[in-house]
């Protein structure tokens, strides 16, 4: 996690999909952030897959080295556009992949209904290997805050 100022980041729009947001919460080694909906969904090239466009308000825990935030301060959060797109990709499309294969491939031993069955069943483990990685998916997907300037 990266602590961001207006003045270190030039083309933010450029690299970046950025969330408007407000600190919820902290704690020793983390902020809450609660994000407002809709900010920078139209130019998103993954809109129709995110779940952030679906709801008004959503809320992302942010790893911090420093202690530097207050309660309900501005900030925008950042993530990096080829990780939202790599995001994407494991939530969403490895798994429709997973489960056409495990389709296909069961349909030639099973009868229709047990192949689909397969198919949805085989999204337990894959989901739950995704809750036991969670770590190491935090330490690839890195979230920066950035601040906003105080007027």
């Amino acid at each position: 996690m990266e602590n961001l100022n207006e003045n270190s980041l030039h083309s933010v729009d450029k690299h970046f999909v950025k969330h408007f947001g407000r600190i919820s919460k902290i704690t020793k080694k983390t902020v809450t952030v609660s994000l407002e909906g809709h900010v920078n969904c139209t130019s998103c090239k993954a809109k129709s897959a995110c779940g952030a466009s679906e709801s008004n308000s959503k809320k992302i825990e942010v790893f911090i080295d420093n202690n530097s935030y207050i309660l309900n301060e501005p900030v925008d959060v950042l993530l990096q556009k080829q990780l939202g797109l790599k995001a994407v990709f494991w939530a969403y499309v490895f798994p429709f992949l997973l489960m056409f294969l495990v389709l296909i491939s069961a349909s030639i031993f099973f009868e229709e209904w047990l192949a689909g069955l397969l198919a949805l069943f085989i999204l337990i483990p894959y989901y739950l290997g995704l809750y036991i990685y969670n770590s190491s998916f935090q330490r690839v997907f890195k979230v920066s805050l950035l601040k906003h300037n105080q007027q």
